[in-house]
């Protein structure tokens, strides 16, 4: 199934989110934005990513819902009275004033407490939301890439009409170029050797002979279709294809000096040159 390298999945839970960004890459490239005190899991969750894509840069976000958070915070009221005491102790002996500020408190260490994380479940829940949210991203680059094999295959369909019209009009190649000699010769009002005549008309329809590129045209975009309904990681050799497509058809166009064969040879590229931009999105 062709696979697309462009997605995005974001799922949220229980204050935790997941954001999973995938662009084209030429290999797989993994980036992991997490807080430190759960950086412990990358290397798992690094593992379950590779067993599922091939290609592709990948970024991974992980977020925490601070505002859930925010209303749990408790203050350590032992330790803040402690500090009033010491306050206290300190401007009697010394005259200093007292602090009249209670954020001076509340930024002393260890005065706002956050709740104990459980440790476990955490990583059980960051994990699974994770798998939750990489399978979306597979869902997404799935779809992406029916779409993408649908274009391709719609330009195949194209680039074989024109080969095929291009093969028709290839005697017609041949005969324009020995029509243009015999009408130099004829203004020339030069008689030619017969028999030199013969073996420049010989060299002239071997030097245009097309069929060739025109066959290996058809058997590249045979071996396209073929790919395209392989599993895997497929990318990589359709662009290899579509290098092989594009030399073909530079040399069918360098041979092309008709007006109506140049255009389909021009239409050709052009077509080669659309799937090839598609094609780099396929993982």
């Amino acid at each position: 199934m062709t696979k697309s390298m462009t997605a995005f999945a974001h799922i949220e839970k229980h204050g935790i989110a997941w954001e999973i960004r995938s662009v084209n890459h030429r290999y797989l490239e993994i980036a992991f934005r997490m807080p430190e005190f759960i950086r412990v899991l990358e290397s798992e969750l690094r593992t379950l990513l590779k067993a599922e894509l091939h290609r592709g840069k990948i970024d991974c976000i992980l977020h925490f819902n601070t505002e859930e958070e925010k209303q749990n915070l408790s203050i350590n009221e032992d330790l803040l009275n402690t500090l009033i005491l010491l306050e206290n102790r300190v401007s009697s002996l010394t005259g200093a004033g007292k602090v009249q500020n209670a954020l001076e408190y509340l930024r002393w260490p260890g005065i706002v407490s956050k709740p104990d994380r459980d440790a476990d479940s955490q990583h059980q829940l960051v994990t699974s939301l994770f798998l939750e949210a990489l399978n979306s991203l597979i869902d997404m680059r799935s779809r992406e890439g029916v779409e993408l094999q649908q274009i391709i295959e719609g330009k195949l369909t194209q680039l074989s009409e024109t080969n095929t019209a291009i093969r028709a009009g290839a005697p017609e190649l041949v005969q324009a170029q020995q029509q243009k000699l015999t009408t130099r010769l004829s203004k020339l009002n030069i008689e030619a050797d017969p028999g030199r005549l013969e073996q420049e008309m010989v060299f002239i329809a071997s030097r245009l002979d097309i069929e060739e590129e025109l066959d290996r045209l058809d058997t590249h975009i045979a071996e396209v279709r073929q790919t395209l309904q392989q599993n895997g990681s497929i990318g990589r050799r359709l662009d290899f294809l579509m290098q092989e497509l594009n030399r073909e058809a530079n040399t069918l166009s360098s041979k092309t000096s008709t007006a109506d064969l140049s255009l389909l040879a021009v239409d050709m590229k052009v077509t080669i040159e659309q799937m090839r931009e598609q094609i780099q999105n396929i993982e």
